[in-house]
């Protein structure tokens, strides 16, 4: 549909939209990936009734068909759209693709989020950096001090330069809206349903893992990045972010996750993982890191210039490719 200097430039033009716009909270328009969300909640309601026992296996059948009735439709409805709006001109193609790639980065967005639990932190407002942390993490924050509020929230941006940066912009260049929204669309399912305990052990097993499969490769690039991000800016360690992915990212239960985390620990000095509370229940997380020092709310901010240090690095690297290569 596009060649790859055309999806370069969407690309670099998706990542100045989501620097300069982000998530917009307008009324008139709903973000596409809490209408695929709202999809999904649909569909598990139909293929898995509350007042209905099923075998394992029937689950796991089931959370199938949840993948493919999510996938298939978001990755044609984008198709039809962008192909519509190249038929009427292809400056609107372009700039369809541009939103809807943009839309599926949320590089802006992590920093709000982040800097939504760091600024009721720095004002003392505990309660207050609690519940926003409760937004952005699914374990239990009601009795949170500051060093285990800045974990969770420095474990969430870090994950996220995958799930929300490199993964769904390699996914743009290789097939510009379409594609970024297909791995949007997969990365809400894992969200949603892929978690490894009683209710979606088996129904998210198939969301889980071919989010595993999709963000494989996205997740080696990240960490690449940010060992290299470490190496350049002063304050940060690059030797030691190296050092903690080689040593910590195969202790993480996923087997992308761990690189982000890892080298973000690694390049700050501190140690991430540990004990977190789901629904009252105790879960270990592996550590990963070396505590160095004491945790501290800085290490939030300085979570997020770690995140925009790799969007530049790649957006500088995609403009050398297109105007040195392409």
């Amino acid at each position: 549909m596009y060649s790859l200097e055309e999806a370069l430039w969407m690309a670099l033009a998706a990542i100045v939209v989501d620097w300069v716009i982000g998530d917009p909270a307008w009324r008139w328009l709903t973000h596409p990936v809490v209408r695929i969300g709202q999809w999904i909640g649909l569909l598990e309601r139909r293929l898995r009734p509350a007042d209905q026992p099923l075998s394992s296996a029937s689950l796991r059948l089931r959370g199938i068909l949840l993948v493919l009735l999510t996938l298939l439709p978001v990755f044609l409805a984008m198709t039809a759209v962008v192909l519509a709006a190249d038929w009427i001109h292809p400056w609107l193609g372009y700039a369809v693709n541009v939103w809807f790639m943009s839309t599926a980065l949320a590089v802006k967005g992590l920093k709000e989020a982040a800097m939504a639990v760091y600024t009721p932190l720095s004002e003392g407002r505990l309660d207050e950096a609690r519940q926003y942390t409760g937004y952005i993490v699914g374990r239990d924050t009601t009795k949170l001090e500051e060093p285990e509020l800045t974990r969770a929230t420095v474990e969430t941006v870090a994950e996220n330069i995958v799930d929300a940066f490199v993964s769904p912009l390699c996914y743009a260049l290789l097939g510009a809206a379409p594609l970024a929204m297909l791995y949007r669309a997969a990365n809400t399912l894992d969200s949603m349903v892929g978690y490894k305990n009683d209710k979606y052990a088996d129904f998210g097993w198939a969301s889980a893992r071919w989010d595993d499969v999709l963000n494989y490769i996205p997740a080696r690039l990240a960490g690449l990045l940010l060992i290299g991000w470490a190496y350049a800016v002063p304050g940060l360690s690059g030797p030691r972010s190296a050092r903690a992915v080689h040593r910590f990212a195969k202790l993480h239960p996923s087997p992308n996750s761990g690189i982000p985390e890892s080298a973000v620990a690694g390049a700050l000095g501190i140690e991430l993982g540990g004990v977190n509370v789901y629904h009252g229940r105790t879960s270990e997380r592996a550590r990963m890191g070396w505590p160095l020092r004491e945790r501290q709310r800085s290490d939030i901010k300085a979570t997020v210039r770690i995140l925009y240090g790799v969007s530049y690095m790649m957006a500088g690297g995609l403009l050398v490719w297109g105007l040195l290569v392409l």
